[in-house]
């Protein structure tokens, strides 16, 4: 078997075999296939699409490329909850210890934030004390013990999606929809849990921007799954607005327990909702609606809050904080974003609001970069919501009036404000499983 043969084919429009991808990936992972010759293929596969036996075949090779988490050592169904990100975007947090307050398993590995988009991993650090690097033995020991534990991806995990995703980002092959399905797909099967949630984003902070794209996507993700023999569910959640009124990590933190509480915004409140409810439902625990039920209870009764510092407290975490979240360290400084005009928050470009987030030190560009826990904006008007000139329509929070300033004018840029209010639009677009697509009003 020859590279050259198997470019050939994907290049004249053929369907790769599994031999084929495996002896692909085999090669490109042990140094015996070079750069270029990988690239080639990934541009072939650009153009020419793969099939969803071929797309199912290349997630488990490279899945197979390195270690394999077995989690069947730990009792009942276990659920694993990938979204494809976004900004204010701290839905696991909500989501895992509701489930896990109703007997699911969550051994969740996440990852940290890069660009204009939050990290579950850096969020959950702001807390002082909890621990998100720990040995695959206290993992297991905590989603025993506590249902739930969510941790940074550790390991040997997915070495070939690593080095394809690089070469991928510098060859114009990244927007792919083939390769996106297999790079997320394969990351979720080698982290070893039986059924898995999608949250896909949609909208002007999200890679993907029109729900027929991210529909797409899904169906394709959905599809490897249950190839795969992993039962699994798409949500397509929109993104064309910051999800929640926080965004940074500590200030993220606050909202998550905010919303357990029962008091967040709606918006965020109605898609943790629906993600609960579809992460029920996939472990058995009913039908949708009475899943949704089930979630909405476990908010009201406390008993997911109270399983968010359950888990808190068993990697390390300060659990004062979460009751009392004046303790977070605050900001050394913070200003106030002022409309300019009076008129409806008409429009908001996410992606903007995410850069300026990064702006002020909430994020990183490069992954070396480090955090300010504190930083990051309050939105103190949504989208829909009415403005008068000179009222204040978000706080910078950060540690320098510089960075305020910077970030203040990237948000001054990311806001459309007219005389009408917009139309309304729904937090959750579509639902997909192996069935189809149903779309949501």
């Amino acid at each position: 078997m020859r590279m050259y043969d198997i470019i050939a084919k994907k290049r004249d429009g053929g369907e790769l075999t599994p031999e084929e991808l495996r002896f692909f990936i085999d090669g490109y992972v042990g140094g015996r296939i070079p750069d270029y010759q990988a690239s080639a293929l990934m541009m072939a596969i650009y153009f020419r699409g793969m099939t969803e036996g071929e797309t199912a075949a290349l997630t488990m090779r490279m899945a197979e490329s390195g270690e394999m988490v077995d989690l069947s050592s730990i009792d009942g169904v276990k659920v694993d909850k990938h979204s494809t990100g976004g900004v204010g975007d701290k839905t696991t947090l909500v989501i895992s210890p509701i489930a896990a307050s109703l007997g699911v398993r969550v051994a969740k590995m996440s990852g940290r934030g890069l660009g204009h988009t939050g990290g579950t991993v850096d969020k959950m650090e702001s807390i002082p004390g909890l621990r998100t690097s720990l040995d695959r033995k206290t993992f297991f020991e905590i989603v025993r013990k506590v249902g739930v534990c969510v941790i940074g991806q550790s390991g040997n995990l997915v070495p070939a999606d690593k080095k394809l995703y690089a070469l991928r980002d510098v060859t114009a092959t990244v927007e792919s929809i083939p390769l996106i399905a297999t790079s997320i797909m394969s990351k979720k099967i080698a982290a070893g849990s039986d059924r898995i949630l999608l949250d896909v984003k949609t909208g002007s902070g999200a890679f993907m921007k029109t729900v027929e794209d991210s529909v797409r996507l899904a169906r394709a993700m959905v599809s490897i799954g249950e190839r795969v023999g992993r039962r699994t569910v798409a949500l397509i959640t929109d993104m064309d607005r910051p999800l929640g009124r926080a965004v940074g990590n500590a200030l993220e933190i606050c909202e998550v327990c905010e919303t357990l509480k029962g008091r967040g915004p709606s918006d965020l409140t109605a898609v943790c909702v629906e993600l609960a409810a579809s992460m029920l439902c996939l472990a058995g625990k009913g039908e949708l609606d009475a899943c949704r039920a089930m979630a909405i209870r476990q908010i009201a009764n406390g008993e997911a809050f109270a399983k968010l510092k359950e888990m808190v407290a068993a990697q390390g975490g300060d659990t004062s904080v979460l009751d009392d979240n004046t303790k977070f360290p605050r900001a050394k400084v913070t200003r106030e974003v002022l409309a300019r005009e009076e008129g409806f928050l008409y429009a908001v470009d996410t992606e903007q609001v995410g850069i300026a987030s990064v702006e002020l030190g909430a994020g990183r560009e490069k992954k070396e970069d480090a955090v300010d826990f504190s930083a990051g904006i309050l939105l103190r008007k949504k989208v829909g919501d009415r403005v008068k000139r000179g009222e204040p329509m978000a706080t910078l929070c950060s540690a320098s009036e510089e960075r305020c300033k910077q970030a203040e004018q990237i948000l001054e840029r990311a806001v459309v404000i007219q005389s009408n209010r917009p139309d309304a639009v729904p937090a959750v677009h579509a639902r997909v499983t192996k069935d189809g697509v149903e779309y949501y009003e």
